[in-house]
Parts: C-alpha cells; sequence; structure tokens
C-alpha cells in the first residue's frame, strides 16, 4: 500500500507545472465554447495562448461575491456551468443563495485525495458529519469516500447524543466534519460514557483547526489532518502527516494575488487565494475566494511535489466563516432591515471552548425586549442557517468605522 493517492502527487514539479498549462488553454477553450457567461467575458481571447502563468494573469477574475448578482440574472448558475442533465445530477444552495452543481462524475469534487491523505483506506467506515441539507458539503465527502471505496454514514450535523450512539454501534475508523462539532462528539461520549474509540482518524474542514484540539485529539489515538475547501470548487489544499502547509490539490491552478486586484503576488507574501478548477462541468476560471493565504518556499516533507498554501489566513473582505458556512454583510443588512427597531447592528464572530459563536450586538431605537432578541435570532438563523445570540447595547456604542462584520477569531499564522 503506497502513501500517496496515485503518481500525479509525486511528479516532478517541471513536469507538472508543464502539464497544468497545457491543460489550462484546453479549459480556456472549453469554458469559451461550453459556458456561456465565460463566452462573453473571455471574448477575443485566443484559448492557446493562456498557456503560462503570466497569460493565465491577464485574464479578468470571476468574484465569489459576484456570483448572487450573476446567478439572479440568469438562473441557476449564471452561465458559469458546462452541463446539463442528465450529467447534472444534483444541485445545491449556500446561504445568499448561491447555486452550485454536482455532477455524475465520480469524485467530482476531488475529496478522495485528501481522505486518503487524512489515512482513510478502502473498506473502512466514514462518519460523514457535513450538512446533507441545501449546502454539497455531505455530498462532496460522500463522493470522494465512495470514489475510495470507503462506506459512509451519512450523520450530517446536530442530535449529539444518536451521533454518539452511532459511533459506538457501527465503529467507524474515522470522522469528517468541523473541528469543533468533532469536539462536541468526543465531549458528549465522556459525558454519556460512551465508547468512541473507534476513530483513529479525522478530515476538518469548514473553520479554524485549533492546535490545542488537534493535541487532544491526538492524545486520545485521533490523527486530526484538515482540508480547504469551498462549495463552488471542491477541495483547493489538504493537510498531509507532515503537517506543514496544505498540499494544493492536483485538479487546480492557485494564484496568490494582491487584494483587490489581480495581480499575481510572489511566494511568501499573503494575498488573496484566486483558483482555477481543470474540471470540465464547472470550468471556474481565476475564482477570487475573498479568502487569504500564502504560498510556502519548498516542498512538504511528505514527498509530495505540489506547492503548498499556509491555510486560511483570513478573509481580503469582511466576509466569514463562521462553522463551515460564509456570513456576507448583505446578510447581516438582510438582518437590520426585517427588523427596524435596530438602528445600528455589527455581528461579532468569535471563538469560545474551541468553538464559533456569533453574537449580533444591536443598537436599538425602542426599548428592548425578551421577544425582541428571540425575533431577531430567529431572522439570524434564517438569514444565516446559523444560531446566534443577540445583545442589545446603547445608541452610540457600535464604532462609526464601517465594520459590518467583526472576527475576532485568530486565523492559522
Amino acid at each position: 500500500m503506497t502513501d500517496f493517492f496515485d503518481t500525479l502527487e509525486t511528479r516532478d514539479s517541471a513536469v507538472r507545472e508543464a502539464e497544468q498549462m497545457a491543460a489550462l488553454a484546453v479549459q480556456v477553450a472549453h469554458a469559451q465554447a461550453k459556458a456561456p457567461a465565460y463566452k462573453e467575458l473571455l471574448a477575443g481571447i485566443d484559448a492557446t495562448g493562456i498557456n503560462c502563468r503570466a497569460a493565465l494573469a491577464s485574464l479578468p477574475l470571476t468574484r465569489k461575491e459576484d456570483l448572487l448578482a450573476t446567478q439572479r440574472q440568469q438562473l441557476p448558475f449564471g452561465g458559469l456551468v458546462a452541463i446539463t442533465p442528465p450529467e447534472l445530477n444534483r444541485l445545491f444552495a449556500s446561504p445568499g443563495p448561491i447555486y452550485e452543481p454536482g455532477s455524475q462524475r465520480a469524485d467530482f469534487w476531488r475529496f478522495a485525495r485528501a481522505l486518503y491523505a487524512a489515512g482513510f483506506r478502502r473498506g473502512e467506515l466514514l462518519h460523514n458529519c457535513f450538512s446533507y441539507h441545501f449546502t454539497p458539503a455531505g455530498a462532496m465527502v460522500e463522493a470522494g469516500a465512495h470514489a475510495l471505496g470507503c462506506a459512509v454514514f451519512a450523520a450530517g450535523p446536530g442530535q449529539l447524543e444518536g451521533q454518539v450512539q452511532t459511533i459506538a454501534d457501527l465503529r467507524p475508523n474515522g470522522y469528517v466534519g468541523t473541528p469543533s462539532f468533532l469536539k462536541m462528539i468526543l465531549d458528549k461520549g465522556d459525558e454519556l460514557g460512551v465508547d468512541v474509540s473507534s476513530l483513529t482518524k479525522a478530515l476538518v474542514s469548514g473553520e479554524y483547526l485549533p492546535p490545542t484540539l488537534r493535541e487532544a485529539c491526538a492524545a486520545r489515538g485521533i490523527e486530526v489532518l484538515q482540508c480547504y475547501a469551498t462549495a463552488d470548487l471542491g477541495v483547493i489544499a489538504y493537510e498531509s502527516p507532515a503537517q506543514n502547509g496544505l498540499i494544493i490539490d492536483e485538479g487546480v491552478i492557485v494564484e496568490i494575488v494582491r487584494p483587490g486586484t489581480g495581480d499575481p503576488l510572489p511566494d511568501g507574501e499573503i494575498g488573496e487565494v484566486v483558483v482555477t478548477t481543470l474540471s470540465p462541468e464547472y470550468p471556474l476560471i481565476r475564482f477570487a475566494t475573498g479568502d487569504l493565504s500564502a504560498i510556502l518556499p519548498g516542498q512538504s516533507a511528505c514527498g509530495r511535489t505540489n506547492r503548498r498554501i499556509k491555510g486560511w489566513m483570513g478573509r481580503a473582505d469582511q466576509t466569514a466563516k463562521v462553522r463551515g458556512m460564509f456570513v456576507r454583510p448583505s446578510q447581516v443588512a438582510q438582518i437590520l432591515i426585517h427588523h427596524p427597531e435596530i438602528g445600528k447592528g455589527r455581528l461579532v464572530v468569535e471563538r469560545i471552548d474551541e468553538a464559533d459563536a456569533m453574537v449580533l450586538k444591536c443598537e436599538t431605537l425602542t426599548t428592548a425586549t425578551e421577544n425582541l432578541a428571540a425575533n431577531i435570532a430567529d431572522t439570524i438563523r434564517q438569514v444565516c442557517n446559523l444560531r446566534g445570540e443577540v445583545v442589545f447595547v446603547p445608541v452610540g456604542t457600535l464604532p462609526n468605522d464601517g465594520k459590518v462584520i467583526d472576527d475576532l477569531r485568530p486565523v492559522d499564522v
């Protein structure tokens, strides 16, 4: 049994670059021919000339925050998807809503490679705690697990006692989900005195992985590795047992650009992550994620030869990822509009006991009541698909600095 998913992971770096740049030219031509939005956006561009990073950098960005408006003009995908049913076999909705496609092709989101690096192998049982409702995260993991030859228990989030009992009964080999929910499961197992020791590995994503949680899991015999993925792109980068940065996936081309521009930065400088996917179904070209990271020097100690990024280092805008879901300033504005009693509001995101927590601080124009707080909290849940607390503060308390979302969590530095 090899330490690597396939031979692509150990290619000579120059060979990988040549092969990916050749594939890039093909992808640009494919997008022009099959995705109506790219036919317009890339009009007049000779795809055969987009065969190096400098040429790639000359193309316009497709920004994640623009997807909502683009899709409203041409539902459901804004003309960016190059397949139709039956090849297009599922549709998903992330908060916004932003719609994403699913494909019949095995491991469409490329999760098998990240699962393999995290230690999952053919014939094992995987306990999948990513959501199967609306968003594609659960399906992403399941498709990769099936491609790898693993069985999946479709746990989803929530129902802690049920999670613990199922793990005790079915004895899965590993967990996939957010790190905070893994901690909740382990804590609940301890509280109930239920044996969850079958878990020996975990692949986590969607939020920051605290070193203290990784260490606590290691002390219990659980090796926790992480990957960086989005609903639009699938896996972008993944961690190996060497734990020295996230290795860029073989199916994408990653650039780090100066925030607010499309200009690539030198390796080592922190900038916005821009991804071009080589998947033909959803040929996103120079997709600006809004996330910050940096390219690390050298190669991983594990023997994989692709470039590495440092990990998630914050957002280039005020958008925050909370428990695996994006929360945007426009959503905060929607909440405030729904409740005219709020004069001004700021969503504060913190990490409490190694879990993400949201608090909407509200300057109220009327006397605050428990019913009002409950109503606002219900609106937060409806708009963001997340729970958040509501705190009333005196008028004039919140700073006049234009900030709508204040993310106070540590970043992976």
